[in-house]
This record gives structure tokens, C-alpha cells and sequence, in this order.
């Protein structure tokens, strides 16, 4: 049965002329062209049975017209003038909804096969209508694909949703400037996502935004900080410490070799040797032959940084025989390692980095790495383990210039994880990149970091689907965040913009120009989000709705805080709370 059953009186008006894809429609009824609004949809009967044509609502005019006619009485010209309306809806058509019989649902298809023939009706499209319309769009065929944002912003008993599937499987950005409630719709699809029973996510929080998130399906995990050091915390404390030997190759030499170094080319080579060395080590110490025969340097294979910077030590200083007998001379590495050594030894006791170099002892252990991925890639909601659903990792206390380089470590890590899982067992994993315009950049600095970085979500982007892995880009600043990942991006959400490079990165997104939505961009109102791509096939203007646990991203109110006649809290508590990178409660 189709979703569209009108009586003629219900019509809005009937077509006066068409052209290739715009429809004028003449609405005689001067209330009903009242309640109409620009980029409303509307649905005409098309020439064909069993299809309904719909279109866009572009422009509405109301004119009075004159109509001019020329009168011969007993030889005389006289003017008779008659006052008319004339009320005109002009509408773009973008598709066709195909009426499939039985137990089939309705198709809509972005085609125009045919065209409305004149005098053909013309109806809106809102209310159950509208909702079961968006249903079609979002070619949902069953509740469990269903993602609730909200309602339309046209029709606020109309309810908004989008395909779970195609949401993540096609790559998705929520973009919009500071304060239009971006993170308020990421946490809204978080919390949507955490609903269901074996939801798997991984949320990259930059800024600790997203502590309040609570519910069955979410679990908090932080990178360890420098107070976490002392009290060797660990996973079990929600704790997540990433040692360097989860590192690759090129992360390890763009953390430890300064390429500007003319001596770069043999630090990474001895040093490369000497890790290899270190893993083989390790695994023949513990009985592990059936890993020694095939790893490599990327392999995730513990060793100590310790026995690797004696070894280089070691190297830097040696004297080998000389030409004469009983005569020493330098090395051939003698003094040429001495800056690669330094950094490692620095890197190595600075505690920002904590997380990576002074790591508790069980990180050393063959089969933590197991434990590390049940509880950053599982996807079974077992309670008693507390592994699965939505995981919000807090990255806030690592440093910015190590941000690109360790987020990217995470990402590789579930990217490597779901590579090496039989396609038979994989359960797909979403990463939510928060603030990704910090570590996903569009303009590399120097830093090896961030190129690291950028080639890991390249990847991702490029072949995240074949093995599960979904992305979900989040940024006030699009236009800053790299091209290429955003080009796989084929799900949008738009809250307001008011840069004119981000509504330019906007309209590229955007699969064609429809009624200038992208003109909408700059007076969106706070959380109000432009939605289009796979999982919506129309681009649609959407009230998200409110999340159960606001995330920590209000805006602080400058005025009535001015305006409070209190006490204002001691500083002194902040500065040793800096002292000490812990926050610490104010005294009372």
C-alpha cells in the first residue's frame, strides 16, 4: 500500500507548467499557501501509475495581477481592468517514490522518469505522512536499523531518523561551529548507539567532554596521567596505559630520531636492529617459537627500553681494534648515536609521558595485550567484566604535541585487530573522532607525529568497511581537517557555520544543489543539524534531540557570573592542581 493517500481535496493546487525539473504549481486557496514554507517537500501525481513524484518547495509568490482587455462599444476603445490573484509555488523535483505491492515497501529512487502532467494535483508532504516518507528515504526495513536524532525542523510531529547501518558503514561527519551543539548530537547518537545490546564504540574525548555520558552501554577509560604513575593504576581502574612497544616503526623513529640529524639515516637503522633484537629476546626467553619465525618490527611483541638504550650506549662509545696491534680506534658508530640516546633517555623519564615509558610492569607481559583489546575492541555488553558498548577514552592529559602520534596508536590498534580477525567472527567497531581537526589535520607541521597520523585514518577511511571499522569525524573547524578523509565521508550532519571555508568544505559534501540548503548553514539555530548523505538520501533540517547526559561543553555564562554577589573560589587550588597535573577540589 502506498504511503501516499490523498483525496483530491486535500490537494494543495494543480500544475500550470513544467520544465525539466521545476513544477509551477498554482494554489488557489489562500490559507493553505499560507501554512506552505520554502524547502518543504511536496508530492505531485506523476503520468505513470503506481509513482508519486516529489519536489522541493524553492519559492512562494502571491501577486495580483492585471488582466488587460480591449472593449469596442459603438466604435469607441475603452479599457476594462480585472483584478486577480495570482498564487504561485514554485518546486524543484529531486525523485521519484515507486509504489511496490505486497509485503514490499515503497522505493525512492533519485531519478525523474517522468513529469507531472498539467492540471495534476499537488499535495504536502508532512505529519504520519512525512514520517513514513523519511522512512523510505532512510530505506529502513526494520526498527533495529532505526537512528533517532530527533524531529524535523518543518514538522515537529514528523520524527527524524536516520539508517544505523549505512550511518556507519559509509563514514560519517558532525561538524558545526562552537556552541551550535555538536557535541550535544554526538552524545545523542552515542547514547542511541549504547542502547543497543552489543554496541561497540570507541570515543576519542579530547577534552573530557563526555564524562557525564552514563548508562548500561557506556564505560569511562582514561589515558593514565602523571598521578597515575605513583599509584600504578591499571585497567582494572579504568586505567589505560599504551607502552612504547605497541609503537610501529615509523612512529618510533618520528618520536626518537630528529630527521635534521645528519646522522638520522643510521640512528633509525641501529635502532631498528636493536628492537629486533630486544623482541627476539623476549620471546626466546619465553618459549614463544611459534611467534619468533614470523615477526617483524611492527609485530606487538614487549622488550625493555632499557636493554635497547644500553645497547646504543654502547654502540656510541666503542673502540674496535686498530690497523697496528694493540691500537684502538672509534667505532664505526663512535659519537654518532649520542642525540638518539638523549631523546630516548628523555622521552623515557619524562612523566607527561608516563603512559608510554613508565608503564606498571604486567604491560610487559605477553598476554596483556589481549586484556588491552577485550577491553578497547570487544563488543560483547558483559557487565561482569565490564568490557563492550560505547567506550569514551579521555585523552585530556596527554600532551598536545604527542596527541596525533598516540590517538593514532589507539586507531591502528582496533584497525589491526579487525584486519587480523577472521571475517567470520569480526563485530564492527565505530570510532568517534572527536575534535578531529587536531590529529586528522589538512595542513602537516614537521612533526612525524602528525603524518603518522594522517596515513592511519587515510587507511581507515579507505578500508575501514571491508573490516568493520567505521568512522565518525567530528570538528568545529572542517575546513582544517584532511581532504582525504573527508571525501569518504558520505553521511553529514551540519550544525551551524559561520566560516565561510567550512561552508565552502559543506557544499562540496553535499551530492548536488538542492533549494540552496547550504545556504542554511550560517542560521541554523543551536542544536539544529543539516543531514544528508547514504543513510538519508535528501538533505533534511532536523532538531536534534536532547541527550539523557548533557556533555561538559556548555557556555559558560560571562554575564551572571559577573553579575554574582559571592566569593570567587581560591586560585591557589588551581595553581597546585597545575603543580601537580591532577585537579584537585577547591578548599572550603
Amino acid at each position: 500500500m502506498s504511503i501516499f493517500n490523498y483525496n483530491d481535496t486535500d490537494a494543495l493546487g494543480v500544475v500550470k507548467s513544467v520544465d525539466t525539473a521545476v513544477v509551477i504549481v498554482h494554489v488557489a486557496d489562500v490559507e493553505r499557501l499560507r501554512k506552505l514554507q520554502v524547502n518543504r517537500l511536496a508530492v505531485l501525481q506523476s503520468s505513470r501509475p503506481g509513482q508519486h513524484l516529489i519536489g522541493i518547495i524553492q519559492k512562494i509568490t502571491r501577486n495580483a495581477v492585471e488582466a488587460k482587455e480591449i472593449a469596442e462599444v459603438e466604435g469607441d476603445e475603452g479599457d476594462l481592468k480585472v483584478q486577480s490573484e495570482l498564487n504561485l509555488v514554485r518546486i524543484t523535483l529531486i525523485g521519484t517514490v515507486v509504489d511496490k505491492r505486497g509485503s514490499e515497501s515503497d522505493v525512492f529512487l533519485r531519478t525523474l522518469e517522468t513529469v507531472p502532467e498539467i492540471d495534476a494535483n499537488c499535495f504536502a508532504v508532512e505529519g504520519d505522512i512525512l514520517t513514513n516518507f523519511m522512512r523510505v528515504i532512510a530505506n529502513i526495513s526494520a526498527d533495529g536499523e532505526r537512528l533517532s536524532l530527533g524531529h524535523y525542523t518543518l514538522d515537529d510531529k514528523a520524527e527524524a531518523y536516520l539508517n544505523g547501518n549505512k550511518f556507519f558503514q559509509r563514514h560519517a561527519i558532525i561538524v558545526g561551529s562552537t556552541g551550535s551543539g555538536k557535541s550535544w548530537t554526538t552524545a545523542r547518537v552515542l547514547e542511541c548507539m549504547a542502547s543497543l545490546p552489543n554496541a561497540n564504540g570507541i570515543v576519542f574525548d579530547i577534552h573530557g567532554e563526555y564524562r557525564p555520558l552514563k548508562g548500561d552501554g557506556i564505560r569511562h577509560l582514561r589515558v593514565a596521567g602523571p598521578k597515575d604513575l605513583d599509584a600504578r593504576s591499571t585497567l582494572n581502574d579504568g586505567v589505560v596505559h599504551l607502552p612504547y612497544w605497541l609503537l610501529a616503526y615509523e612512529a618510533m623513529v618520528s618520536m626518537f630520531v630528529d630527521r635534521s640529524d645528519q646522522n638520522a639515516p643510521n640512528q633509525a637503522m641501529l635502532m631498528s636492529r636493536t628492537i629486533i633484537d630486544a623482541k627476539r629476546d623476549y620471546l626466546t626467553t619465553g618459549n614463544h617459537s611459534d611467534v619468533l619465525d614470523n615477526f617483524t618490527i611492527d609485530s606487538p611483541v614487549p622488550f625493555k627500553i632499557v636493554e635497547v638504550i644500553a645497547h646504543l650506549e654502547e654502540l656510541d662509545a666503542e673502540m674496535v681494534p686498530g690497523a697496528r696491534a694493540g691500537s684502538e680506534k672509534q667505532g664505526p658508530f663512535h659519537g654518532k648515536l649520542s642525540r638518539l640516546v638523549e631523546r630516548l633517555k628523555n622521552k623515557q623519564t619524562d612523566r607527561r609521558l608516563g603512559f608510554l615509558f613508565q608503564a606498571p610492569d604486567e604491560t610487559l607481559e605477553f598476554d596483556w595485550l589481549e586484556k588491552l583489546v577485550e577491553v578497547l575492541v570487544s563488543g560483547t555488553k558483559d557487565q561482569s567484566d565490564k568490557i563492550g558498548g560505547v567506550k569514551i577514552v579521555d585523552f585530556s592529559e596527554v600532551p598536545s604535541d604527542m596527541l596525533p602520534l598516540i590517538i593514532s596508536l589507539v586507531a591502528k590498534l582496533v584497525f589491526s585487530i579487525q584486519q587480523w580477525t577472521p571475517t567470520e567472527n569480526r563485530h564492527p567497531i565505530a570510532l568517534f573522532c572527536d575534535e578531529a581537526h587536531l590529529y586528522i589535520p589538512e595542513r602537516q607541521s614537521s612533526s612525524g607525529g602528525e603524518a603518522f597520523a594522517v596515513e592511519t585514518f587515510e587507511r581507515i577511511a579507505k578500508e575501514g568497511r571491508k573490516y568493520g571499522v567505521g568512522l565518525v569525524v567530528i570538528s568545529q573547524r572542517p575546513s582544517e581537517v584532511n581532504r582525504t578523509v573527508l571525501s569518504q565521508c558520505n553521511n553529514l550532519v551540519a550544525m551551524r557555520l559561520t566560516n565561510g571555508d567550512d561552508q565552502n568544505v559543506v557544499r562540496r559534501l553535499l551530492p548536488d544543489s538542492l533549494g540552496g540548503f547550504s545556504d542554511l548553514l550560517p542560521v541554523l539555530d543551536t542544536g539544529e543539524a543539516l543531514v544528508v548523505g547514504d543513510a538519508s538520501l535528501l538533505p533534511t533540517r532536523v532538531r536534534i534531540q536532547q541527550p539523557e547526559n548533557k556533555p561538559n561543553s556548555g557556555t559558560v555564562p560571562f554575564w551572571d557570573r559577573w553579575g554574582e554577589d559571592k566569593k570567587v573560589a581560591r586560585l591557589s587550588d588551581s595553581v597546585a592542581s597545575w603543580r601537580k597535573q591532577a585537579i584537585q577540589s577547591g578548599r572550603k
